[in-house]
């Protein structure tokens, strides 16, 4: 059943209507991250003509040696500076490869070249949080005396005014480009865009580029749309990430209902009509310039939980970036998802070989609703491992309820009023949640369940561990457990290397397991670290798993 599920899971979509209360709730769960002046509070002193910069790093942050730069500058220019920095410890960093850092305190020392009476020294520093959580670099202005033992720090440049690596910016997009077009291939996005493509079987080109770039719009926007919330909530201290909402029974239970009212349109079992049922409609059947937008609406929302190769990395550098830079990659990414569908609409060879439009199309559209209906399935199916059997009784009531009110509503005044009724009612039932949630997730043999504790014990013993961050609403990540991670030749790998492989199942909230994720520098899953034998460095494999490339990881891991 799980396997099947797997592939048609890839089916569902997102819809903001249903978020908003779930996504308030995760959010109060987050843990609080220190603002950035709480976290590296900076002291400078100046005796006898140097600079002595005393960071006091609270616990569980840490400074990067190789992020600090300095500019001392009076009236007569910049002033040369010798520099004394103080050995770091060795890290592992996922974005700056082998560095150095600094915990609890760093002590920086700097000798200016040439005597100075009035001086402004400009400070930029960057830093992480053990949990996760990574800092944009962060610009601090000091007017000192040569003269005095102190410094006055005036109101300090904004972080997002520090200096860019634009070698890693254009990376990243780079990345995020490649990401966004390989979305399209990902069984979540595919099935939303191909009554889409079937449009482009007639019309004219004008028309076509018009709906085309309408299209990207709407990607484009909504990415943006997507990135600012995850900003917001990434500096208010939350473990938000990308795909993550549907760890909220509530908001999986609400794409059950809208999923169901959109197949029952296809199916001729009703109609919608005006407004906000007849948009939903549009966005199936992709009438319009307003239809085309919000399929590219759609397309953004569907493809949150399959992260996409090269598009973690992207997300991951981006949300810990200033705002402009991270729109910036965002942009990238839809741009990137938005781009075959762009071109397709511009290739007059490529429209000829789709199906010329006919009778089938009223057909196909009538077939396209059973994925939805068994995604619906699938969604029950997430909601029951998040809450118990007595959830999904109560939701499948609900549809039922659903479907009456949509099969009888009509002009009539009490056909109106019944179909309200039962609409409040399946809205009710919807809330009903069991007493059995998921207690213990199923773990298979050959497998042990993650926990911070217990992998850091195996580390200290210097055995290798394989850890498995996952979820039953991971489409990506059911696939590679199916494919190759809990196959029998897949475990018997594990076995033969010696490897201990663990699983974080994430299918409902964990901020231990958010942190983790984060720790790595990713917003999303799956996530794929090992740690080799003997304390060696982790590493992380690709999101996509073949046998090969678990092979090769395992022997690396056993060395």
């Amino acid at each position: 059943m799980r396997i099947v599920l797997a592939f048609i899971g890839a089916l569902f979509f997102n819809t903001a209507s249903f978020a908003q209360n779930d996504l308030a709730g995760l959010s109060q769960q987050a843990n609080t991250f220190l603002p950035v002046e709480e976290a590296y509070p900076l002291n400078v002193d100046v005796t006898d003509g140097n600079i002595r910069l005393l960071w006091t790093i609270a616990d569980g942050y840490y400074l990067y040696k190789h992020r600090f730069k300095f500019a001392l500058t009076d009236q007569q220019g910049d002033i040369a500076l010798d520099l004394y920095l103080p050995p770091g410890l060795a890290k592992q960093d996922e974005f700056f490869g082998d560095v150095e850092v600094y915990y609890s305190f760093a002590d920086v020392q700097l000798t200016p070249q040439r005597e100075f009476t009035q001086a402004q020294l400009m400070v930029t520093s960057q830093g992480c949080a053990d949990a996760g959580l990574c800092y944009p670099p962060q610009r601090q202005v000091f007017n000192i005396s040569g003269a005095l033992n102190t410094a006055e720090q005036p109101a300090a440049g904004p972080a997002d005014n520090a200096n860019v690596d634009w070698t890693a910016v254009l990376m990243a997009m780079g990345f995020a480009l490649l990401g966004g077009v390989i979305l399209n291939a990902m069984p979540c996005v595919f099935p939303i865009l191909s009554l889409k493509v079937l449009s482009f079987a007639q019309g004219d080109s004008q028309q076509h580029h018009r709906h085309a770039w309408w299209y990207l719009t709407g990607v484009v926007t909504s990415f943006l749309v997507v990135a600012a919330v995850l900003i917001a909530l990434q500096r208010a201290g939350s473990m938000m990430g990308w795909g993550f909402q549907l760890q909220s029974t509530g908001f999986v239970l609400g794409l059950a209902f809208l999923f169901t009212a959109m197949a029952l349109s296809l199916s001729g079992v009703t109609h919608f009509g005006a407004g906000l049922m007849n948009m939903g409609n549009q966005l199936a059947g992709g009438g319009g310039s307003r239809g085309s937008f919000f399929t590219g609406v759609l397309a953004v929302v569907v493809a949150s939980p399959c992260t996409a190769p090269f598009m973690g990395t992207a997300l991951g550098f981006a949300l810990g970036q200033p705002p402009v830079i991270a729109l910036t990659v965002f942009t990238a990414l839809g741009v990137g998802m938005a781009l075959p569908m762009v071109l397709l609409s511009y290739s007059a060879r490529v429209r000829g070989l789709l199906p010329k439009p006919g009778a089938w199309m009223e057909t196909f559209k009538q077939l396209m609703a059973f994925p939805l209906y068994i995604t619906v399935v699938w969604l029950l199916w997430v909601a029951g491992r998040q809450s118990g059997i007595d959830t999904v009784a109560a939701a499948l009531a609900g549809l039922v309820l659903m479907a009456l009110a949509l099969s009888v509503y009509g002009p009539s005044p009490w056909r109106k009023l019944i179909a309200l009724a039962c609409v409040l009612a399946a809205l009710a039932l919807a809330t009903v949640r069991g007493d059995a949630g998921r207690d213990v997730a199923v773990i298979p043999d050959g497998t042990q369940p993650w926990s911070e504790k217990a992998l850091a014990e195996l580390v200290a013993e210097g055995k290798p561990v394989f850890v498995d961050v996952t979820a039953d609403w991971c489409i990506t990540c059911l696939a590679n457990e199916r494919a190759v991670l809990k196959t029998d030749a897949g475990l018997a790998a594990f076995e033969a290397a010696g490897v201990v492989y663990m699983i974080a199942d994430w299918t409902d909230y964990d901020p231990a397991i958010g942190a983790f994720v984060k720790s790595h520098g990713r917003h999303g899953i799956p996530l794929y670290v090992m740690y080799p034998a003997n304390g060696g460095d982790p590493f992380l494999l690709p999101q996509l798993l073949t046998r090969s490339l678990l092979l090769e990881a395992l022997e690396r891991a056993s060395l």
